[in-house]
């Protein structure tokens, strides 16, 4: 928010000032005109530029029209301004950028400035700088290249007014001459590698408004961001025009104090993810301007009247906005005058807490409310009928309370809302049908209720909008409304179309409509456990999108339809314990053993071989399979043939000793891709068909190697899906030292690994060195598609246990697919998908940094362990911050980073190289700059909910990939 807020201003100022300025040629010929040119040559000598900036600095037009630099208006040959954000500059700055002397913006109070932010320079910071004595607003941020000590010589800048250097590698100390800028107003620092003490002198100055020091490794007693210890007692005199006070995601501790009242100025009061203890101080109410208030994720507590009397107080700031207080020890009653705070209000959010009692009855007395969070509580009563008043509200989540009695019809008035998160309570009694009325809702969530009735026509009316429909765990009853075939937009570009429909565990009766074929979107239908009869619809196999069917459980009979085999998208279809009989079909998805469930039918017959189902009485000859290529047609060795075979449930084929070693010149170090645990990649060629592949060897010293090899073979086998790396063969044979060897063959990722796009300067086969924001978020659904297949498109479930980015590999088009399953669990039947107890000691599964918390305390690996690691995996993506990264210490992790950047300063944590293909008209702006930090928000939200301390507070894998997906088409719909 900052560095966009700092932007706008500058090309606000900027703009202005054009009016006073000039880009024709100075008539003037002093010397000064030559030591300008002379100046910015020099600075360009040091850098290029991705984006062609510097193209226009070239001798043929004066210095004055070059882009990015601004002359002056009485002196026309004098540079008064340098802008070169967002252009991927590289390189170092030069030193002779102090003898720019001048650098300001002619007139609107002498405003000087420099903008350096966004690009990929390296190096430190000239200590000449300082020569510009009259400069006033310098913003170097979000360069990651940049590292050394920030120079004292800065502290020697009287006139600076703006100094912001945040998202660097900076070392070392805040130099203590900062205490000499009296006239300092921003000072970010954030998100460097700064440590000791600050400057006695920053506190002592009473024009700063704004501090933030946050994700460093800071320490003592100012209220920066990021260091540890108590807030001063003093705070509130010690720095009386602050504005924004941020201090979240640290470590501070002890009770907030009572001085605060004293901020008069103060309109940001943020100290989340932190250790606060204490009651909340009841003097904040007096602070007139507030308008934030972010308390969450500390161990503040109120029980009583007296302790929760801090919301009294803040029904005395008529501005406030946003009041988030989740994830603390609050307990009790609600107190009341929570109806009563302002109508401002467009955030409430207290979930996760042990607040119990009634909602207060008035609550829709908050008119202007926009988000109201109440779920992980233990309120309970009826939800109020004056909750319909709140038109504004977007998003209302009351999951996991103890809410009972009916959803009243008044929340057909919020006609606004889209999302709708009502499940894990005791709601009864039917739907009612006002719901139709919320022509924008896209995930309405009402399943684990008591919900009763049939399931209504008017909520399969909302269609253009619903994406995920969860009704499941509830007693609903009769036949599916023929409408909900219905649920297809006019036109399927321009909406989102419902993509996941759960309805399972109720008691729907009747049959399975046939309109349901005008789902076009639909990828996930999920009927499982009701009393639907009748045959199941052919046409649900021309649904072009549909990718998994549940259907197990029903009193279906019949046929199974032919059509669902001709489906070119459906991998996964699950139909046992039904009255089904006849043929099964022999192609699609009834050829993927991994994908297809039929047990508990016992008049099938027919299918594929492995099937073991008993021969039609009549049937059409099959035809014959094709034959595998020319260097797969050779003897399978004795020595771990039963292994590879498999089971018998795919054909996996076999490649002799010397075909590895030679494809590898004889396991050349300069074929080596990689090396891990488990043993080592290298590029390697089978030279009868004249490809490129990956080979893992695996180490046969490790101790593992056997149950890292059969875990690996036993995943590799169950699954096959776009989104996961290709096994092309085999190779479990004596090498020529007569000892055992192990390899697998895999197809070859010519753009290599995630880790390397996200980390290094790794440059692709084309030329490319950074992802851009469509490609990462290409990447991402990958991911999930992935990670979405195995954990529900797989009978049993795989686990991957060691998702990161390093075990993610880019194809030719960068687009991602999944590998190294040496760890990876295959669920047994009667196991859980959610963690629980284990009586044995499993061994941590996993990396440093992505292992799900639970799997230290014992838990057996869940489905829930690799939405964790998916969740630091795209927080890693979008802000090419690792979670080994040094600056995560002390307590300090990936995940509160993030947290703590939402909702509003996500492009301060966004990793700079997004933007390095961006076209200078992008880069400029508001409305892509506005797009680009949506989306950054919506991703860092999903990994924050992805990657939360508990599994039972994360996303499931099928509401992540459907949320990856919407985040997705919503932005490329943007850029059409």
């Amino acid at each position: 928010m900052l560095l966009l807020r700092i932007r706008r201003r500058l090309q606000l100022l900027l703009l202005l000032s054009a009016m006073a300025t000039t880009k024709a040629t100075a008539t003037s010929s002093s010397s000064g005109h030559a030591g300008y040119e002379r100046a910015l040559v020099a600075f360009k000598a040091k850098i290029s530029s991705q984006s062609g900036v510097l193209a226009s600095w070239n001798k043929s037009t004066s210095y004055c029209s070059w882009e990015g630099v601004t002359c002056g208006k009485r002196h026309r040959w004098r540079v008064v301004a340098l802008d070169l954000s967002f252009q991927g500059l590289a390189g170092t700055i030069s030193p002779a950028i102090g003898t720019l002397t001048f650098l300001h913006v002619g007139s609107l109070g002498r405003l000087q400035s420099i903008d350096l932010s966004v690009n990929m320079l390296t190096g430190g910071i000239p200590s000449n700088i300082s020569r510009c004595s009259s400069l006033s607003v310098m913003i170097i941020a979000s360069n990651k290249g940049l590292q050394g000590s920030i120079p004292a010589t800065i502290g020697n800048m009287p006139s600076l007014v703006v100094f912001e250097l945040p998202n660097n590698s900076f070392t070392g100390t805040i130099p203590s001459s900062f205490g000499n800028l009296s006239q300092l107003t921003d000072l970010s620092l954030a998100l460097n590698y700064l440590e000791g003490s600050i400057p006695a002198g920053i506190g002592n100055n009473p024009y700063l408004w704004f501090i933030q020091l946050s994700f460093n490794n800071l320490s003592g007693l100012l209220p920066p961001l990021c260091m540890a210890g108590r807030l001063p007692s003093d705070l509130g005199k010690s720095l009386p025009s602050i504005q924004q006070l941020a201090i979240g995601t640290n470590l501070f501790t002890g009770a907030l104090p009572r001085s605060l009242n004293n901020l008069s100025q103060l309109q940001v009061f943020d100290v989340d993810s932190n250790n606060f203890t204490g009651v909340v101080p009841t003097e904040l109410g007096r602070l007139q301007n507030l308008e934030v208030f972010m308390l969450d994720s500390n161990k503040f507590h109120a029980n009583n009247e007296r302790e929760w009397g801090f919301i009294a107080s803040l029904t005395n700031c008529s501005r406030f906005q946003k009041l988030t207080i989740g994830w603390n020890r609050f307990s009790g009653n609600l107190p009341s005058s929570l109806a009563n705070v302002s109508t401002n209000l467009q955030w409430l959010r207290i979930p996760f807490n042990q607040i119990s009692g009634a909602t207060p009855l008035d609550v829709g007395n908050l008119a202007g409310l926009e988000v109201l969070d109440f779920s992980g509580n233990l309120l309970s009563g009826v939800i109020p009928e004056s909750i319909g008043k709140l038109t504004q509200l977007k998003e209302l989540f009351l999951y996991w309370n103890n809410f009972s009695g009916v959803i009243p019809s008044s929340i057909g008035n919020l006609t606004g809302l889209w999302r709708l998160g009502a499940l894990g309570n005791s709601l009864e009694r039917p739907i009612p049908l006002s719901i139709g009325n919320l022509s924008k809702l896209t995930v309405p969530s009402l399943s684990i209720n008591k919900l009763t009735g049939f399931v209504p026509k008017e909520i399969m009316g909302l269609s253009s909008t619903l994406a995920i429909l969860g009704l499941s765990y509830n007693f609903l009853e009769g036949p599916l409304p023929l409408e909900v075939g219905n649920l297809i937009p006019d036109n399927i570009g321009n909406c989102r179309v419902l993509e996941t429909l759960f309805m399972d565990d109720n008691s729907l009766q009747g049959s399975i409509p046939a309109m349901l074929k005008n789902m076009a979107g639909l990828s996930l239908l999920n009927l499982t456990d009701n009393q639907l009869s009748g045959s199941i619809p052919g046409t649900l196999g021309s649904i072009t999108n549909l990718q998994e069917l549940y259907l197990a459980r029903n009193n279906l009979s019949g046929s199974i339809p032919e059509p669902l085999g001709n489906s070119t998208s459906l991998r996964c279809l699950d139909l046992p314990f039904n009255n089904l009989q006849g043929e099964v079909p022999e192609e699609g998805v009834f050829r993927n053993l991994t994908g297809l469930s039929i047990a508990g039918n016992n008049a099938l017959c027919g299918g594929i071989q492995q099937l073991h189902l008993p021969k039609c009485p009549t049937f059409s000859a099959r035809k014959n399979k094709k034959g595998m290529p020319n260097y797969l047609r050779v003897a399978i060795p004795k020595t771990g043939a039963l292994l590879l075979l498999l089971s018998g449930l795919i054909e996996l084929p076999i490649a002799p000793y010397n075909d590895i070693l030679n494809g590898t010149d004889r396991f050349s170090e300069a074929n080596v891709l990689g090396k891990g645990r488990y043993g080592t990649v290298y590029r390697g060629i089978l030279e009868n068909e004249a490809i490129v592949v990956a080979v893992k060897v695996f180490n046969i010293q490790h101790p593992g190697l056997y149950k890292s090899f059969q875990a690996e073979c036993e995943a590799l086998r169950r699954v096959r899906h776009r989104c996961l790396v290709k096994i092309i063969t085999c190779c479990s044979s004596i090498n020529h030292q007569g000892q055992d060897f192990r390899a697998l063959v895999f197809e070859f990722m010519v753009n290599r690994s995630l880790d390397r796009w996200i980390h290094s300067n790794f440059e692709g086969p084309n030329g490319q060195g950074a992802l851009t924001l469509s490609q990462r978020l290409d990447i991402a659904v990958d991911i999930v598609d992935a990670l979405d297949y195995l954990h529900n498109g797989c009978q049993p479930p795989v686990i991957h246990c060691d998702l990161k980015p390093s075990n993610i590999l880019l194809n030719q088009d960068l687009r991602a697919r999944i590998g190294d399953f040496g760890i990876a669990k295959v669920l047994d039947e009667s196991t859980s998908k959610h963690p629980v107890k284990s009586n044995s000691f499993i061994g941590i599964r996993g990396s440093i940094g992505y292992i799900a918390p639970e799997y230290g305390d014992g838990l057996m690996v869940s489905t829930y362990g690799d939405v964790y690691s998916l969740g630091i995996t795209l927080i890693e993506m979008f802000t090419g911050r690792s979670p080994t990264d040094d600056m995560f210490r002390d307590g300090m992790i990936l995940h509160c980073f993030a947290a703590g950047a939402l909702p509003d300063k996500v492009m301060e944590i966004a990793d700079s190289n997004i933007w390095l293909h961006d076209g200078a008209n992008n880069r400029n702006d508001a409305t892509h700059i506005t797009i680009t930090k949506k989306c950054l928000s919506a991703l860092s939200q999903l990994g924050v909910l992805c990657s939360k301390q508990l599994p039972i507070e994360r996303l499931s894998m099928s509401d992540a990939t459907a949320e990856m997906h919407a985040i997705r088409d919503t932005y490329f719909s943007t850029q059409q």
